[in-house]
């Protein structure tokens, strides 16, 4: 199973997200993130992908959220994700080969143009409280089974 990162940048009221471009999950907006690298932190990598994806550096963020995301269709996609929130950075983002960043009131996160599992855990998270989940999905993109503890 590998090991995959996501930040989220606040700022006031507002959150940066961005659509991606390529890969799994393309078209759809998200956070920051990818794959941690060899000899790499899991916090390495999370800074490292949001430098790359938006042109953004943090110096400090929390880690709110662990998912394990199960692909039975495709195994090889199956991640634990390590989910990071930012409240202040330093650049402009930028678009990048990977993600086209936008700023969003956080009370008008696009959900609906998101992965179907973010409005169950993402809402907790930028509430600041810590969520373990569990998604289990489905060919067609729908969740198959899904568990979420909030702390």
């Amino acid at each position: 199973m590998r090991t995959t990162t996501l930040c989220y940048v606040r700022s006031g009221n507002q959150i940066l997200l961005g659509i991606k471009k390529r890969g799994i999950g393309a078209g759809n907006y998200n956070g920051f993130g990818g794959k941690v690298e060899q000899n790499e932190t899991i916090e390495q990598g999370a800074l490292r992908e949001i430098r790359e994806e938006a042109n953004v550096t943090i110096d400090q963020m929390e880690k709110l959220a662990e998912l394990t995301f199960i692909f039975p269709h495709e195994p090889k996609w199956d991640q634990v994700v390590h989910v990071f929130v930012a409240d202040s950075h330093t650049g402009n983002p930028t678009e990048t080969p990977e993600m086209t960043p936008e700023w969003f009131e956080i009370d008008k996160i696009p959900y609906s143009k998101m992965w179907i599992s973010d409005a169950y855990w993402l809402p907790p998270v930028l509430a600041g409280k810590f969520v373990t989940a569990t998604f289990v999905w489905a060919p067609d993109g729908s969740i198959l089974k899904k568990e979420v503890i909030v702390k």
